[in-house]
């Protein structure tokens, strides 16, 4: 079974980064990672992931259009069981409570601890093997 992370963040140079940050988990295919560069193609790839078992939505939360907080209820009610996590540039109590209140797991701020982050992804691969 292929496990998939699906990143959403306007930023186009986010999916190199996150590629090369695990370039080693990707080839090895521990898991596959997607990327939405907005939260309406987003929810478009969480409805198309039905097969799939999408472990992980990491969310940035300032996007034009739609927020990432606009996105999160959206994301839950689709997939409530897939965890996902925010990411911002501004780490602030507020915008950190308005997550966890919609429905994030957490929230992590820019730039982003990819030691903390891939914990974070080896708990739900370890997770989804078990069951």
């Amino acid at each position: 079974m292929s496990f998939l992370v699906l990143v959403v963040d306007d930023e186009p140079d986010v999916e190199m980064l996150f590629r090369q940050q695990f370039r080693r988990d990707l080839r090895d295919d521990r898991f596959k990672m997607d990327f939405a560069q907005s939260a309406a193609s987003a929810l478009q790839r969480i409805s198309d992931a039905g097969g799939e078992s999408l472990i992980l939505i990491l969310s940035d939360i300032n996007m034009p259009g739609m927020s990432g907080l606009e996105l999160l209820p959206k994301a839950k009610a689709a997939r409530p069981d897939v965890p996902v996590i925010m990411i911002t540039a501004y780490g602030d109590e507020a915008t950190k409570r308005k997550a966890l209140e919609g429905g994030a797991e957490t929230l992590l701020t820019k730039p982003i601890d990819f030691l903390e982050l891939r914990s974070e992804i080896d708990s739900r691969l370890t997770g989804a093997a078990v069951r």
